[in-house]
C-alpha cells in the first residue's frame, strides 16, 4: 500500500467544480495583484480568527518580516524566538537587521517553553515570537504576560495554526499580530505562497497595508515608508476563498485521523503520541511522534510505502548561518533531543482508515522485528 505523506490531488478532486469558475472569474477579470478576493478573504480570516484586520501578504515568511517592519524592529535589536522550528521564524529577524535569540521548547508540545523565556530579555530584546507548532498554540498566557511586564511586542506564528484556539481564543488574536501561511501544505493552502498578518491595532493594519506596497498609500508613487513588494494575489485568494469553506470539516478530519493514530499506537512503547494540552484545539497540521531509532524507523517506513518527514532536524541555534552568534551543542537540550527523535506521519484529510490502520501496523511490524 503507498500511503503519502500529503496527497494533494486527492483533495483537489473534491473542490475541483468549486476551483475552477472561481480562477477562470479572476482571469476573466484580469485583476492579479490584491483585489476583491483578497479583501473579502481578509474579511472572512479576520472574523474567523477573532482579530480586527487581516492584510493578506506573499507569504507566511513575508507576514513575519513585514510584521517586524511595521513594528520598527531593526538593528541593535533583539527578538527571542523558539529554536525548533521553521528556519523563517529566525531567518526574518536577521532580515530586518535584529538578532534572533534562541530559547528552548517544551519537551511534550514542542512549543517555547516560557520559563526559559525572561531569563534571555536584556535591554535590546523588542519582541518575542512564539511559534504555535505543528497546529497546537503556545502557552500564551504566560508568554503574554512576560511581553507586558517588559513592554515587548509579541509577534504569534502561526503558520501552522490557522483556527487553532488557546483557552477559547484563536490564534492571532492575543499577540500584537499574528502571522499566517498559505503554503499549499497547511490546512488552508493555496496555489504556490501567500500569506496574512492580523492584528487588532487598526493603525498598525494601515501600516502594514502601505508596507506591502513599497511603503504607497492610496496615491502611487508617493511613499510614506521604505517597505517592499509583499501583496497576496487576487488568484490565491480566489482559491483560498473556495477552501475557507471546508476549513472546519478537514480540520475535524485531521484530528480524527490523529485521535485514530493514538488509538492504534497506545500500546507501542517504543513511539510517543502528540500531548495535546486540554484546554487547547490542536489543528494537526502536522501530526508528529518521537520514535526510537527513528531514522531506521523513516526508512523501513519509506521502503513500505509510508510517507513521512522530519520537522525539524537541526534546531536553529545549531545553524550554520547563525554560528557566529555564539550558541553549542547543548544550549537548548530539549531541542536538540527533539530533534533526534520527531517524525511526522500521513495525516491530511482525504486519509482512509486502511491507510491509517496500515501505518500504525507498520510502524509496530519495524518494532517488533528486534
Amino acid at each position: 500500500m503507498q500511503v503519502p505523506l500529503l496527497d494533494l490531488k486527492a483533495q483537489y478532486a473534491t473542490i475541483r467544480g468549486e476551483i475552477m469558475p472561481a480562477l477562470e472569474a479572476v482571469v476573466e477579470s484580469q485583476t492579479f495583484a490584491l483585489g476583491p478576493c483578497v479583501q473579502e478573504l481578509e474579511r472572512q480570516i479576520a472574523a474567523y480568527s477573532n482579530c480586527a484586520a487581516a492584510i493578506g501578504v506573499s507569504s507566511g515568511s513575508d507576514a513575519l518580516l513585514v510584521s517586524m517592519m511595521a513594528l520598527g524592529i531593526g538593528s541593535g535589536d533583539e527578538v527571542i524566538v523558539p529554536t525548533f522550528t521553521f528556519f523563517a521564524t529566525a531567518g526574518s529577524v536577521s532580515r530586518v537587521g535584529a538578532s534572533p535569540v534562541f530559547v528552548d521548547i517544551d519537551g511534550e508540545t514542542f512549543n517555547i517553553d516560557p520559563a526559559k523565556v525572561e531569563a534571555t530579555i536584556t535591554g535590546r530584546t523588542k519582541a518575542i515570537i512564539p511559534v504555535h507548532l505543528y497546529g497546537q498554540m503556545a502557552e500564551m498566557d504566560a508568554i503574554m504576560d512576560i511581553a507586558e511586564r517588559h513592554e515587548l511586542f509579541v509577534i504569534e506564528d502561526a503558520a501552522q495554526s490557522i483556527g487553532a484556539t488557546y483557552r477559547g481564543r484563536r490564534a492571532c488574536s492575543l499577540g500584537t499580530v499574528g502571522c499566517l501561511s498559505f503554503y499549499p501544505t497547511k490546512n488552508l493552502g493555496g496555489f504556490g505562497d501567500g500569506g496574512m498578518v492580523l492584528t487588532q491595532d487598526s493603525e498598525l493594519a494601515i501600516k502594514l497595508m502601505w508596507l506591502r506596497i513599497h511603503g504607497s498609500g492610496g496615491e502611487s508613487y508617493f511613499h510614506k515608508y521604505v517597505g517592499g513588494c509583499f501583496r497576496l494575489d487576487n488568484i490565491q485568494a480566489a482559491a483560498l476563498l473556495v477552501k475557507m469553506r471546508h476549513l472546519d470539516d478537514w480540520t475535524t478530519k485531521r484530528q480524527t485521523n490523529a485521535a485514530r493514530y493514538n488509538e492504534l499506537l497506545a500500546d507501542c512503547d517504543q513511539v510517543v503520541v502528540p500531548v495535546v494540552r486540554p484546554y487547547n484545539r490542536h489543528i494537526f497540521n502536522l501530526y508528529v511522534i518521537r520514535a526510537k531509532r527513528r531514522n531506521e524507523l523513516q526508512d523501513y517506513l519509506k521502503n513500505h510505502g509510508v510517507g513521512s518527514a522530519i520537522y525539524y532536524p537541526v534546531p536553529l541555534h545549531q545553524q550554520e548561518c547563525f554560528e557566529l552568534l555564539g550558541y553549542k551543542k547543548g544550549d537548548c537540550p530539549v531541542a536538540e533531543q527533539a530533534a533526534n527523535e520527531v517524525l511526522a506521519l500521513p495525516v491530511y484529510p482525504e486519509l482512509t482508515n486502511e491507510q491509517i490502520v496500515y501505518v500504525a501496523k507498520t510502524i509496530k511490524d519495524f518494532y517488533a522485528r528486534r
